[in-house]
């Protein structure tokens, strides 16, 4: 599980990433705060237009203050534009570095960190978190410093002109204060709950997304239809209770306002009957009023999107501090000397103290330009004896040795790039075979390229296309098959010429003369690499130096392929089924165990 963490702890977290846009992030306020003191004269230039020009009959006094309040109102735009443009800026800066900040992390984590995330969950923490926190943002460096120093601005002014007046304003804010407290405290539990759903909602179209062809192909449109529609049910079920009682507030302060305003407006026709209050300050004392129950009304939007975005936040933040299990050590060892591996007694659990172990007291030992077989039963850990290679996992007890040395105590890229690995789920990327074969090698010339691809099998099908090492290949590589897939990740994984590589079952979507062609070919491009073959069928690990059997987690046998097939139950078996023409198959059908 991912470790949680506070709102408190999220917004210190966050504020981290502002960086660069700290000058803009302090000058949207100050044009906030600028804005607010232009507007605030306004209505003592209204008042005194009244007392002093109009009722005086004075047309100096008229067109004097007239023009100071048409200055005011050009500097309050001023502000008022200058803050925009900040703010934008600001927010939008922060957001980016949220998201790159986020991304960087991601990539640091090693596959026990992705374990505990889920595919969707990051890719809404990346989005809509991101966006909310970016809004949320945006309205606290404007809306939030505007709304209260207006408020208490013109609180003080209202004041100032008199004092009785004021309390009515002042009773009404408390009011409302009280009011929005409550309202804001009911909506944030909805809100806290809406971002789960949002992930259940992303990994319903991602995994739909992604297996469309089997969707497809099993008639399941139906099915994912209503799978998809209760996702995005629940999203919806859930901002309609939050935004039931955020809507409350609206009524409330509408009724508020008109009901201080009538007020206002009674209590001061008496006083200017009386003597007690001018026109001018009754019309400066209901601009104050506007003032400040529109503050309020700016501040309760405020806390509606800070209570939205404060569950983005602590997601986020989730991400920011998660640290990667498998540190790359200081002053890391730059050079590995050869393929050699040694597996010391090692044990090892996806979920550590657990004592759940996936592998049990491996102890293997392999010469450098070897080729080693491996196979075994579905989950019987053969991926993940092979992932310990190249640390995408840590072993718990024991230790793993490339070139002679601890996997730990090499520089990470140093030792991944000497360990080429063609996964099981083949991945491409979207761009031309050039630019995915030059994942292997950044800077390979097009005839190395050319000359993997041909090791690999897979120059022929690609001199087929019309665009040939120049054809544009689709995101995950949808525009070419299973098959082609596999040839194309293989000829990646030889281009790097490792000292390490890992075949895990990549060429199940080939035929078997292909297969043999590309064993063959990988004997004489990368002689002296060492080779670990993982495959269900016998034919790709017969002519194998030795073969590993796995069983449960543990070597069942290890040796050469003669000797196995005349002293290991499991390989044996699995031997004679295939080779009487019984095919590729589960291993602990056959009984072995």
């Amino acid at each position: 599980m991912e470790k949680k963490v506070s709102t408190w702890e999220s917004l210190k977290i966050l504020l981290r990433e502002v960086g660069e846009f700290r000058s803009v992030s302090i000058l949207t306020p100050v044009m906030m705060i600028g804005e607010v003191v232009v507007e605030t004269m306004i209505p003592l230039l209204m008042a005194s237009i009244i007392d002093d020009g109009i009722k005086a009959e004075n047309m100096n006094r008229i067109l004097l203050t007239g023009g100071l309040m048409l200055l005011m109102a050009l500097a309050g735009l001023l502000f008022g534009a200058l803050g925009g443009v900040f703010g934008a800026r600001a927010s939008t800066g922060f957001a980016r570095n949220l998201r790159r900040a986020m991304f960087n992390n991601i990539e640091s984590f090693s596959f026990s960190n992705i374990d505990r995330f889920s595919t969707s969950g990051l890719v809404t923490r990346l989005t809509t978190d991101v966006t909310n926190v970016q809004n949320a943002y945006q309205m606290i460096l404007r809306m939030f410093v505007r709304a209260p120093f207006s408020m208490i601005v013109a609180m003080t002014m209202a004041f100032i002109i008199n004092a009785r007046i004021a309390s009515i304003y002042f009773v009404a804010v408390l009011l409302l204060a009280f009011v929005l407290f409550f309202i804001m405290k009911r909506a944030t539990a909805y809100f806290q709950k809406v971002f789960k759903q949002y992930d259940a909602l992303n990994e319903s179209v991602q995994e739909n997304v992604s297996a469309i062809r089997v969707v497809k192909a099993y008639v399941r449109e139906e099915y994912e239809n209503d799978k998809f529609a209760k996702a995005a049910g629940n999203v919806y079920n859930l901002f309609v209770k939050a935004e039931n009682n955020v809507i409350i507030n609206m009524p409330i302060m509408q009724g508020t306002v008109y009901a201080v305003i009538l007020l206002i407006s009674w209590v001061g026709a008496h006083m200017i009957i009386q003597n007690e209050l001018t026109t001018g300050n009754l019309t400066s004392l209901l601009a104050y009023c506007m003032n400040i129950l529109m503050s309020l009304m700016m501040m309760a939007m405020v806390f509606v999107m800070v209570t939205m975005s404060s569950a983005s936040a602590e997601r986020i933040a989730e991400v920011l501090i998660e640290e990667t299990d498998i540190k790359n050590p200081e002053n890391g060892l730059l050079e590995v000397a050869d393929g050699s591996v040694d597996f010391n007694h090692v044990n090892f659990s996806y979920r550590p103290g657990s004592g759940e172990w996936v592998l049990r007291d491996i102890d293997l030992h392999i010469k450098s330009g070897e080729t080693i077989g491996i196979i075994g039963g579905t989950g019987s850990a053969k991926s993940s004896l092979v992932n310990l290679l190249s640390r995408l996992y840590d072993v718990q007890e024991g230790s793993v040795f490339v070139g002679g040395r601890d996997v730990r105590e090499y520089d990470l890229p140093t030792l991944r790039n000497e360990v080429a690995v063609v996964l099981q789920k083949n991945v491409l990327f979207a761009g031309t075979i050039l630019d995915n074969l030059r994942w292997g090698k950044k800077d390979a010339t097009e005839e190395e390229c050319r000359e993997a691809a041909k090791m690999a099998c897979a120059d022929e099908f690609i001199e087929r296309f019309p665009d040939k090492y120049h054809t544009w290949i689709e995101q995950g590589g949808a525009n070419v098959s299973g098959g082609q897939r596999q040839r194309l990740c293989i000829a990646r994984a030889l281009l790097k010429k490792p000292k390490i590589l890992i075949l895990d079952d990549s060429t199940s979507a080939v035929d078997t003369a292909t297969d043999a062609r590309i064993r063959a070919a990988m004997e004489t491009y990368i002689p002296g690499t060492t080779k670990f073959i993982i495959s269900q069928r016998i034919s790709s690990v017969e002519n194998a130096d030795r073969v590993i059997v796995m069983d449960e987690g543990r070597v069942a046998g290890f040796d050469t392929p003669e000797n196995l097939t005349r002293t290991n139950q499991i390989y044996r078996e699995v031997y004679e089924t295939q080779k009487a023409g019984g095919g590729d198959f589960d291993m602990h059908k056959a009984g072995g165990k």
